[in-house]
């Protein structure tokens, strides 16, 4: 026996009839659900390590890790209080892990999970088997309010959600009108980094033999998941979780608000909290982040902008994923559906086949939709092969490192440059899925497919999110690294033009895409041949997992 199990086996509470609730691995907190209100020693909690769920694709080393040594100490505090806790590792579905339970164990609770791939595995059990599902009381808003807020039927836009929720909550509400006259502060909060406020340095975390026995663990059975393993940047004990908090309230939120959108090779998350990989398990609650948020000291422009993604951006794709049932009921025809979990790429980057145990065809598949009709392969640039785009290349590398970057680089350089290569949305979003820490359906669906590569057209968007080499000239200091030249020969701008021009059909009666298509009437013929040119080698490139120069390109120029 492990360390683990033997602290699980002496923490152990007296044997009893027990009340058992099935706690999946993004609901680890005792401060909602029946956790939070029913005495410790009457409650039982069933907690499933699952190599089959970890096999589905290849996650990123430290997700992997990150899940399970937050659910081993998760187990140990519950233990702790007096719940008896069941934890098993099983090879199989979590329904068919659960029905084996329910003979010595009688009927089992569960919160509704919050990812629709695990809704979807216990529903085949919860139709009069035993297992009944009890609302989660994770998230803070509703569908009544969803639907008030942001209409009954699609298109739905977060502001309207958000300012509805605000009025409805009176957070940073003053005699019904927003505090500061501005219900976003948006505008303000779009500042370029200079390097000046100092950004603190993320924090470590003491690794302690749970978390080592997880590193062995995924050394020698998830030896061949991609990412790099770092134990000592791995929140996993309550106490981590309180730290990384402390660290983000004391050292981040009065900055996040102004350099919230800029991007540096300096800093990989400059004022941003990395709290989001805890928050959607629950080690931290998200109303417990607002209310802390709203009693601090801060300036207007950082405490709004936390809240708008909390209690606006969070909460809102979280209700359109649902009503869509993961983009799968759209308006029109349905969007096709893969048969099998996507590898994000994995296999032409290693030349092998990403082959999941036990996946019943159209069970775990993604909705892949494409208003655009993009069908490029992603490049292996996003698994690390180099592209010679130095903004690309520093992000890939970060995320390879960490499963971490902040949402401006997910949005406008690994979203932008794969929205502007035409590559296929599912594929994008699968690698999303794969490679960040705080990944799951209902999160990486809504922002890859519904807002950085528009390919559920304007159902939660008004715009594709796009740029030239401009705009991350103007955000970051990335061209400072790069061969090419962000004004005289940067690829990204040329790639900008040449995607809209070849979606005019689509894009050109789109009002807030006005003036680029004006624009781009002006430009000759001839610049838009080379436009069309370049994007055509850069992808040729790219796909062929070499590197783009400007020798190279110099020749469409």
């Amino acid at each position: 026996m492990g360390f683990f199990a033997q602290e699980l086996q002496r923490l152990q509470p007296e044997k009893r009839p027990r009340r058992w609730l099935f706690v999946p691995y993004d609901q680890l907190s005792d401060s909602i659900g029946p956790l939070s209100r029913e005495e410790p020693d009457k409650l039982g909690i069933i907690l499933v390590e699952s190599p089959w769920k970890a096999g589905l694709r290849p996650y990123h080393k430290q997700k992997l890790a990150l899940i399970l040594a937050n659910l081993r100490h998760f187990a140990l505090e519950q233990a702790s209080r007096g719940v008896a806790v069941k934890h098993i590792i099983s090879p199989e579905p979590y329904h068919e892990t659960l029905k084996k339970l329910l003979p010595e164990l009688g009927p089992i609770r569960s919160m509704v999970p919050a990812e629709r791939e695990l809704r979807m595995d216990l529903q085949q059990l919860t139709d009069g088997e035993g297992l009944r599902l009890i609302p989660h009381e994770g998230w803070l808003t509703s569908r009544e309010i969803f639907k008030a807020g942001a209409g009954q039927d699609p298109p739905w836009r977060m502001d309207s959600f958000y300012r509805f929720v605000r009025r409805d909550t009176g957070i940073l509400m003053r005699d019904n009108k927003p505090e500061g006259g501005n219900f976003s502060f948006d505008r303000e909060n779009r500042l370029p980094w200079k390097g000046k406020p100092a950004p603190p340095e993320p924090p470590s975390f003491p690794v302690d033999p749970i978390k080592k026995e997880v590193g062995e663990l995924i050394q020698k059975k998830f030896a061949h998941h991609p990412g790099r393993l770092d134990l000592e940047a791995l929140p996993a004990t309550h106490q981590d979780a309180e730290g990384l908090w402390s660290w983000a309230k004391r050292s981040c939120l009065t900055q996040f608000g102004p350099f919230e959108d800029a991007m540096s090779l300096k800093s990989r998350s400059l004022f941003h909290t990395r709290i989001s990989a805890l928050m959607n398990i629950h080690r931290l609650l998200p109303s417990r982040v607002v209310s802390d948020v709203l009693k601090m000291d801060l300036p207007l422009a950082s405490q709004e902008g936390f809240i708008r993604q909390v209690l606006g951006w969070r909460e809102f794709v979280n209700h359109v994923h649902r009503a869509t049932d993961g983009f799968r009921n759209l308006p029109g025809n349905p969007p096709p559906v893969d048969a099998i979990p996507g590898d994000g790429g994995y296999a032409r980057w290693t030349g092998k086949a990403w082959k999941p145990k036990r996946a019943p065809k159209n069970l775990y598949g993604g909705s892949a939709p494409s208003v655009l009709e993009c069908e490029t392969p992603l490049p292996s640039a996003y698994w690390g092969e180099k592209s010679g785009l130095a903004c690309l290349d520093h992000v890939v590398s970060t995320v390879w490192e960490e499963g971490y970057s902040h949402h401006i680089t997910r949005l406008m350089i690994l979203s932008n440059l794969a929205t502007l290569l035409d590559v296929r949305p599912r594929d994008l979003t699968d690698w999303f899925w794969i490679a960040y820490t705080d990944a799951y359906d209902w999160v990486v669906e809504t922002n890859v497919l519904g807002m950085g590569t528009y390919a559920v057209e304007d159902l939660m968007m008004t715009k594709p999110y796009i740029s030239g080499a401009a705009y991350i000239n103007r955000m970051s200091d990335y061209c400072s690294a790069c061969a090419f030249h962000p004004k005289t020969d940067c690829p990204i701008t040329a790639l900008y033009w040449a995607f809209l021009a070849r979606h005019e059909r689509t894009l050109r009666y789109n009002p807030r895409l006005r003036m680029p298509y004006a624009s781009l009437k002006k430009r000759s013929k001839a610049r838009r041949s080379k436009d069309r040119a370049i994007f055509r080698i850069l992808r040729d490139i790219l796909l062929a997992g070499e590197q783009v120069n400007p020798i190279k390109i110099s020749q469409y120029q």
